[in-house]
C-alpha cells in the first residue's frame, strides 16, 4: 500500500500521486468544481474534485467524517502550503459524521466554555484549541530534558495512599479493599524517600485536592510537575534548578511548538537577559504596603511584585523566598538563624504563583518535634518518618502545575480552557 503522506509534506511531493488520511474539515460546492479541505495533524490540504461520482459523494459525507484521499499533488500558491491534490479518489474510513457542536473550519471559537467542555472529544480537534495541549507537551518536555540533563531519575509514585499528604488540605477519601485511603496530593513523601536512593528524582502525574473551589484557577485534578534534589546547602540550589527548568520550558515551547504560539499569539516570556531577581518575603510585604505580620502574599500582591520584576528588570518571573515558616508545609525547613523565617520560595509568573518549593526537614528528630509542635498525630505519618532514621541527605524541591504554567503562558481566562476533561466541583465527565 502507498504510503500516508501528511498535509504538511505536500509542497515536498509536487508532481507525484499521495494518499492522505484525515478529517473533513471544510467542504465548497462552486458551479463548475468541488473544493474539500482535510485535516490532518499535520495542518490542512486542499482537494479539487471535479468528477461527478466524487461530487456526489462529498454531498453525502458530513464535515468530520473520517476520509482517504489518493490524487496527484500540483502546485497552486493560493492553496494551503501552495499544493493541491487533484483527480482525486475519495474513500470514507467512518460513517458520515453528524454535525459537530461547533464549526471547527471556523478561524475562532465563539462558544461558551461549558459546550466546549460538555463535547470535548470534538472541540479539541478545532487548531486554537488543540493549540493550548501543543504547547503543554512541548513544555512537559522541555521539563523531563532539562532535568534528566542534570542526572535526575524521573519516578512514578502511587496514587492511593493511607494519610493526608499535605496537612490541612482536603483529601477525596476512597474505599480501599474496606479500609480507608485517599488520592494523593502530591508526591512529596514519595520524592523525598527517593532522594535516599537516587539523590535526584522528579515526576510529571496527576495529584488531587479536594478543595471546595469554583474559580477560573482552581482543578480538583491537575498535572503536577515535581522535582526533588538531595545534598543542598540551602533553597537557593533549589531555586538555580527551578529556574533551569522553567527556562527549559520555555525554550521547548519555541522550538517544539512554534505553530501553536503564533497560532494564539503567545508572547513567551523573558527572564531580562539575566538571573530571575529574588525578593525577600518580608521586603514584599514593604514594597506592597502590607501590614508586615501578613502570613502569605495576596492575590493583589503577587501582581504588584509581578509588575516590579517586569518593570525593574524586565523580567515575567520574580522569586519570593523567607515565607513565615509556620504557614508553609510542616516539612519546610525553617532558617536556623531565625526560625520564624523559612528556607522556602514562591516563584511567580506574571503576577501569579506558579511554583512553589523550599529546603526540607531531613533529621528524624526535627519531624517528631515539628508535628509534635503543630499537634499532628505521630503514628499518622509513621511510614513518612521513618524513612528518615536511615540517612536521608539534606534536601530540598519544587512543584507546580501544568495547566497553571500553561495558562497564564496563553492568556486564557479559565484554567478549564487548558485543561483536558477538567475536574472540578461540578464535572466529572466527559
Amino acid at each position: 500500500m502507498q504510503q500516508r503522506v501528511l498535509a504538511s509534506q505536500l509542497a515536498e511531493r509536487a508532481g507525484e500521486t499521495v494518499r492522505l488520511q484525515g478529517w473533513v474539515h471544510r467542504r465548497r460546492r462552486l458551479a463548475s468544481v468541488t473544493f474539500v479541505v482535510l485535516r490532518d495533524r499535520s495542518g490542512l490540504a486542499q482537494v479539487v474534485i471535479r468528477d461527478p461520482e466524487t461530487v456526489e459523494l462529498v454531498e453525502k459525507l458530513g464535515e468530520e467524517t473520517v476520509v482517504e484521499v489518493v490524487g496527484k499533488a500540483l502546485a497552486n500558491p493560493q492553496a494551503p502550503g501552495g499544493v493541491e491534490v487533484v483527480d482525486p479518489t475519495l474513500t470514507p474510513l467512518t460513517e458520515p459524521a453528524e454535525t459537530p457542536p461547533i464549526e471547527l473550519w471556523r478561524p475562532s471559537v465563539n462558544a461558551a466554555l461549558p459546550t466546549l467542555l460538555d463535547n470535548a472529544p470534538t472541540t479539541l480537534r478545532h487548531p486554537k484549541l488543540k493549540a493550548g495541549f501543543e504547547i503543554a507537551s512541548a513544555a512537559v518536555q522541555g521539563f523531563r530534558a532539562t532535568l534528566s540533563g542534570l542526572d535526575f531519575t524521573e519516578i512514578n509514585t502511587p496514587k492511593l495512599v493511607e494519610s493526608a499528604t499535605e496537612s490541612g488540605a482536603n483529601v477525596f477519601a476512597v474505599d480501599y479493599f474496606g479500609k480507608p485511603a485517599y488520592l494523593a496530593q502530591s508526591p512529596q513523601f514519595y520524592k523525598q524517600h527517593l532522594v535516599g536512593v537516587f539523590e535526584r528524582v522528579f515526576e510529571v502525574g496527576p495529584v488531587f485536592r479536594a478543595e471546595p473551589h469554583n474559580t477560573g484557577r482552581h482543578l480538583a485534578e491537575y498535572v503536577s510537575l515535581d522535582a526533588e534534589l538531595g545534598f543542598v546547602q540551602d533553597h537557593c540550589e533549589v531555586m538555580d534548578v527551578c529556574e533551569q527548568v522553567v527556562v527549559g520550558m520555555v525554550s521547548a515551547v519555541r522550538e517544539r511548538a512554534a505553530a501553536a504560539v503564533e497560532l494564539l499569539g503567545v508572547e513567551l516570556p523573558s527572564t531580562g537577559g539575566g538571573k530571575i531577581p529574588v525578593v525577600d518575603f518580608t521586603e514584599v510585604l514593604r514594597m506592597v504596603g502590607a501590614p508586615p505580620d501578613e502570613p502569605d502574599l495576596a492575590p493583589a500582591h503577587e501582581r504588584a511584585i509581578g509588575e516590579w520584576a517586569q518593570a525593574e528588570h524586565g523580567s515575567d518571573f520574580v522569586f519570593v523566598e523567607g515565607y513565615p515558616t509556620a504557614n508553609r508545609a510542616f516539612y519546610t525547613h525553617p532558617r536556623p538563624e531565625e526560625p520564624r523565617w523559612s528556607r522556602s520560595f514562591d516563584l511567580i509568573f506574571r503576577g501569579v504563583e506558579l511554583v512553589s518549593g523550599a529546603q526540607r526537614l531531613h533529621r528524624y528528630e526535627d519531624y517528631v518535634a515539628v508535628l509534635r509542635e503543630r499537634g499532628l498525630p505521630l503514628e499518622s505519618y509513621a511510614s513518612y518518618i521513618d524513612a528518615f532514621r536511615f540517612g536521608i541527605p539534606p534536601h530540598g524541591g519544587f512543584a507546580f502545575g501544568l495547566e497553571r504554567f500553561v495558562s497564564r503562558l496563553t492568556g486564557a481566562e479559565n484554567i478549564r480552557e487548558v485543561t483536558l476533561f477538567p475536574r472540578d466541583m461540578q464535572r466529572l465527565s466527559p
